[in-house]
C-alpha cells in the first residue's frame, strides 16, 4: 500500500514526526485561518504542527461566497476598521497569488426603495475605495441607467435608476487554503488531515492533545507549548471539551449558494443587488457557471452535515428572479448548491445579518487560545495577531525571540505569476491551444486559476507522448498531482476541495467519479470495502449538492 507524499513526506512520516518531541505551537483546524497561522508561525521560525479532523478547507473555508472583498455593507454598520483592514488585504493577496485573486468588476444597481440611494452609494463607494487604498482603473465610477444596462442588460429596467461600478476580487477559498498549508509545510510546518483531537493533555496548563488518525483509527499524542484552536464552527465544542467554555460564545449562521449554468443566467458582470427582504446578495459569473448567494439564517443543526433546504432554494430563486425578471429561473435550472456556516461572535439582540464579522480571541486560564469570527479576506491579519500573541507568551516564559510577521511578502506558490495580466495572457494562450485540440477553452481558465503555474506539469502529463489531451487524461493528471503534492486522500478531497468540480461542474463529477475512484484505489491499494465507502460518500455529496431538504439535519 502506498503512503501519500506531501511536500516530500509520506503520511506515516508525518504521523511519526507529530508523535515525537514537543512543538512550539499546535494548531487545531485546517481552514484558512488555521493554515494562515501555520504559515505565519513557520515563517518566523516556530516549530509548528497543524491537525484537521476532516480535510483541509472542508468546513467554512470551502463554503464562502468566494470573494476577496472588504464588505461594502459593513460601512452601513459603521464597521470602518473591518472595511479598512480587509479592503487593504485584497491588494496584498492579489500580489501573493495573482491566479487566486482575480479582479472582478462589480455592479451595484441603484433601484427604487433600495439599500443605497445614488448619493449614499457614491459616497459609500468613495469611502470604500479610500479605506482600501484603491487607485487607477479600479476606482469606483457612478453609471447612468443607460450605462448600467449596457454593462448588464439583464437588470430590471423598470426600477433601475443608476449604478455603482467598483472593483473586488474573486477567489477559490479552498484552493487558497491548500496553497497556504503547502507553503507552511515547505517552511517546516507539519500538517495532517483526517486527524481529530479527542482530548487535551493538561498539567495545570495545556501540554498538547490526544488525536485519532481517522484513516487508520490509531490514537497518539502531540505535545506542544502552545495550543491554538482555529476550528471555526467547532471552536465552542473544543472549549467545552477543554472545560474552558465561558464568556462570549459563537453564533452560527448558515449561508447557501445556488449554481446555474451560465447559459441560464448569462450575466456579463458580477452584481451585488437588493432582495425583497431588504438584504443584499451577489450573482457572480464563474467560468461555465453563475452562482448566487448567500442566505444568512440562524443555524442549530448538525455541524457535520449542512444542507440546503427548500426554503433556502425558494428564497434565492425569488431573489434572483426579482433582480433579473426576464430570466424566469426555476428549480430545474439549478445545477448544484453548497451550504456552509459562519462562526460569528454572538451579540445579544442582533439578527444573523446584523452581527459583526469581526474576529475575537479567547484565551483560557489553562492556556488554550481560540479564535473565531472574521472574514476570509482577513485571514492573514487574524493569523498575525494569533502568532504575535504566541510569540509574546514564549518570550515571557522562555525568553525566546521571534521576528515580526512577514507573510505580506511571501508568495503562496513556488513560481507565482507576476500579475493578473500575466495570468490572463497565459489563460488566453492556453485556451487557443485547447480549441485547436477540440478541448473546451473553459478548461484553460479552470486549470490555471486552480493550480497557477503548477498547471504546466499537469498539462504536460496529460498530453503524454501523443501531445494531445482529453478531459479524462486531464483529470488523471490532476489526480496524480493532487495525490502526490496536496495530501489528497479521498475522492471527495479531489472533487470538492482540490478542484471545485462538485459545485462548478457537477456533471463532470458524476461522469468521472468511478474513474477517479478506480485510479485512487489502484494507487493506494484500497480494499473493496474502502472503494465502496468512497463511492457511497461521493454519492451522498452529489445528492446533497442537488437536493433541497424539508429541514436541516439535527
Amino acid at each position: 500500500m502506498h503512503d501519500i507524499p506531501f511536500s516530500g513526506l509520506r503520511r506515516q512520516d508525518i504521523v511519526e514526526t507529530l508523535n515525537k518531541e514537543p512543538f512550539d505551537l499546535l494548531i487545531i483546524g485546517g481552514g484558512v485561518t488555521g493554515c494562515g497561522i501555520a504559515l505565519d508561525a513557520a515563517s518566523r521560525g516556530l516549530k509548528v504542527a497543524l491537525v484537521e479532523k476532516n480535510d483541509f478547507a472542508s468546513g467554512t473555508s470551502s463554503k464562502s461566497t468566494k470573494l476577496i472583498h472588504g464588505g461594502l455593507r459593513y460601512l452601513k454598520q459603521f464597521d470602518v476598521a473591518l472595511v479598512r483592514e480587509t479592503g487593504k488585504e485584497r491588494a496584498v493577496l492579489n500580489q501573493l497569488a495573482p491566479h487566486l485573486a482575480l479582479p472582478e468588476k462589480m455592479l451595484l444597481p441603484i433601484v427604487e426603495d433600495g439599500t443605497f440611494g445614488k448619493y449614499s452609494a457614491s459616497v459609500g463607494l468613495w469611502v470604500y475605495d479610500w479605506l482600501a487604498g484603491v487607485s487607477g482603473d479600479d476606482k469606483r465610477r457612478m453609471l447612468t441607467k443607460e450605462e448600467a444596462l449596457k454593462k448588464e442588460p439583464l437588470l430590471d429596467e423598470s426600477i433601475l435608476k443608476s449604478a455603482g461600478y467598483y472593483a473586488e476580487y474573486r477567489t477559490d477559498d479552498a484552493r487558497l487554503t491548500i496553497e497556504l498549508i503547502k507553503k507552511a509545510v515547505s517552511l517546516g510546518a507539519v500538517a495532517l488531515n483526517y486527524c481529530e483531537v479527542v482530548d487535551f493533555l493538561e498539567d495545570e496548563k495545556i501540554k498538547g492533545v490526544e488525536v485519532v488518525d481517522r484513516l487508520k483509527n490509531q490514537h497518539y499524542y502531540i505535545k506542544a507549548k502552545k495550543v491554538v484552536s482555529a476550528a471555526g464552527p467547532w471552536v465552542d465544542t473544543l472549549r467545552k471539551m477543554n472545560d474552558s467554555f465561558e464568556g462570549k460564545r459563537l453564533h452560527l449562521t448558515k449561508g447557501v449558494h445556488l449554481v446555474f449554468p451560465h447559459v441560464k443566467l448569462p450575466l456579463k458582470h458580477s452584481v451585488y443587488f437588493d432582495v425583497p427582504d431588504g438584504r443584499m446578495i451577489f450573482a457572480i459569473p464563474r467560468g461555465r457557471a453563475t452562482y448566487v448567494g448567500t442566505t444568512d439564517t440562524e443555524y442549530h443543526g448538525d455541524l457535520n452535515r449542512i444542507v440546503a433546504t427548500k426554503d433556502d432554494l425558494a428564497y434565492l430563486l425569488d431573489a434572483v428572479n426579482s433582480a433579473f425578471p426576464d430570466i424566469g429561473l426555476s428549480a430545474e435550472d439549478v445545477e448544484s448548491n453548497w451550504s456552509g456556516l459562519r462562526p460569528l461572535i454572538h451579540e445579544d439582540g442582533k439578527s444573523a445579518s446584523e452581527i459583526s464579522r469581526k474576529d475575537e480571541i479567547f484565551h483560557a486560564d489553562n492556556g488554550l487560545i481560540s479564535i473565531a469570527g472574521g472574514k476570509l479576506t482577513g485571514y492573514r491579519k487574524m493569523s498575525e495577531k494569533i502568532v504575535d500573541l504566541v510569540c509574546d507568551l514564549l518570550k515571557k516564559e522562555e525568553s525566546k525571540l521571534f521576528p515580526p510577521s512577514k507573510t505580506e511578502s511571501i508568495p503562496l506558490t513556488t513560481q507565482p505569476f507576476k500579475s493578473n495580466k500575466e495570468v490572463k495572457k497565459y489563460i488566453d494562450t492556453l485556451a487557443a491551444a485547447f480549441e485547436i485540440e477540440n478541448i473546451n477553452p473553459y478548461y484553460a481558465w479552470y486549470i490555471v486559476t486552480n493550480y497557477g503555474q503548477d498547471c504546466k506539469e499537469i498539462i504536460d502529463e496529460a498530453k503524454g507522448e501523443n501531445k494531445t489531451i482529453s478531459e479524462q487524461e486531464l483529470i488523471a493528471a490532476e489526480v496524480n498531482h493532487c495525490v502526490k503534492k496536496e495530501l489528497t486522500v479521498t475522492v471527495a478531497d479531489f472533487f470538492v476541495r482540490r478542484t471545485g468540480r462538485l459545485y462548478f461542474n457537477i456533471q463532470s463529477t458524476i461522469d468521472y467519479k468511478d474513474f477517479v475512484i478506480d485510479k485512487m484505489a489502484k494507487y493506494f491499494d484500497w480494499s473493496p470495502e474502502r472503494i465502496e465507502k468512497e463511492s457511497e460518500e461521493m454519492n451522498q455529496l452529489i445528492q446533497d449538492a442537488t437536493t433541497y431538504y424539508d429541514q436541516e439535519f439535527e
